[in-house]
């Protein structure tokens, strides 16, 4: 008989913040804090930007041609979080701009693949992990 587990919060025994969870084979376990992502967002380049869906981002902002950042609703813990970015499509990259990276945002850009040249996008996709603040 299957079972059901119901609670609002979970909290660790040894630090309040930290949960392990064995993984499969019960050979190794994982953090389960630090194997969340922390913000990610698809939104829609084109035109007037707007977000298709997002999770801890406020706001969304249009830098510039195929240039746009997601301002995090609950900023990260520092600057050196591991992001990552694309536009789904097999011409157009997207890349994070690590030279801006900060707290407080997830700055992306779309550029085409044979001339780097920057694009609006209608589907670009973020996502950050590390820690929050």
């Amino acid at each position: 008989m299957a079972s059901l587990l119901k609670v609002d919060s979970l909290t660790g025994v040894t630090t309040a913040g930290s949960i392990s969870v064995t993984g499969e084979g019960n050979s190794t376990t994982t953090n389960l804090q630090q194997g969340l992502a922390k913000s990610w967002y698809k939104l829609n380049g084109s035109g007037t930007i707007s977000g298709y869906d997002s999770f801890n981002i406020a706001s969304f902002t249009d830098n510039g041609t195929g240039d746009y950042s997601g301002t995090f609703t609950s900023a990260m813990g520092n600057a050196n979080y591991s992001a990552s970015a694309n536009t789904g499509s097999a011409d157009v990259f997207g890349s994070v701009d690590g030279g801006n990276q900060a707290t407080t945002l997830l700055r992306v850009t779309s550029y085409y693949h044979s001339n780097s040249a920057n694009l609006d996008r209608a589907q670009v996709y973020a996502i950050a992990a590390g820690d929050l603040a």
